[in-house]
């Protein structure tokens, strides 16, 4: 019990610097399958919070395996976005251990709100427990590329927010923007509580239409500096060599 425990509180250690915005490269260069595995062991449990107590959720969510599967979704994409960029400490294995380590502050989810208040107020519990952590999740990201991949801070920005952006531009394209919001704010029986908040996000699917474009060609460009940059460096190493 006492080998158990010596190992999980380093781990456990390493999740609340990263959760508190204190990781630093060489730390975050020592993770390995322990650490994934903790992170994957509270998404787990998080997608089990999130939906124990709704009787609409399918098989899936009730387990908690929607959530695991939507950790390795969600990498998948933000690994294909970022590798053009050439991020340090950036493979798949690494990216997936940093997404399911900020599954913990999910665990907001979980709380019964609507045992404790009337269904119009937690309806918008619901809904700002969402916006928070979602909030949360993003600086992390952003934190990350700049601090530990060594992007730029507009790389940073641009790389973090462009997958979201493309996410809501093709939701409301779908025209499902509305149903996948209430799903992810938890809204058991959604009504006029959660206008205002819904409002927001008509609001970001207007905005992310509108910039899409920009952000992407911004991203473009970061692709194309780096590479110039890139190529610029091989050169100078063969001179040096060749010296």
């Amino acid at each position: 019990m006492k080998a158990v425990s010596g190992q999980l509180l380093p781990i456990a250690q390493d999740a609340f610097r990263l959760l508190t915005f204190r990781l630093t490269p060489e730390q975050f260069e020592r993770f390995g399958t322990g650490h994934l595995i903790f992170g994957l062991f509270f998404t787990w449990i998080v997608g089990i919070g999130r939906w124990w107590d709704d009787p609409g959720a399918n098989i899936l969510q009730h387990l908690g395996l929607g959530s695991v599967i939507y950790v390795f979704v969600l990498t998948t994409v933000l690994v294909i976005v970022a590798a053009p960029l050439n991020p340090e400490n950036w493979s798949y294995k690494q990216a997936l251990t940093l997404v399911s380590l900020t599954s913990p502050p999910a665990l907001l989810y979980a709380i019964p709100v609507e045992r404790f208040t009337d269904v119009s107020t937690a309806a918008s519990l619901n809904v700002w427990f969402l916006a928070v952590v979602a909030t949360w999740r993003f600086a992390l990201l952003i934190y990350f590329y700049v601090r530990i991949a060594k992007l730029s801070f507009l790389g940073g920005i641009i790389t973090a927010v462009l997958p979201i952006m493309g996410i809501i531009v093709l939701l409301t394209l779908l025209n499902l923007e509305r149903a996948v919001f209430d799903v992810m704010g938890g809204l058991r029986k959604p009504g006029t509580a959660s206008d205002s908040a819904y409002a927001v996000m008509v609001g970001l699917s207007v905005w992310s239409v509108i910039l899409f474009l920009p952000v992407g060609g911004t991203y473009i460009l970061l692709i194309a500096f780096r590479s110039a940059r890139d190529r610029k460096r091989s050169r100078e190493k063969m001179i040096d060599s060749d010296e």
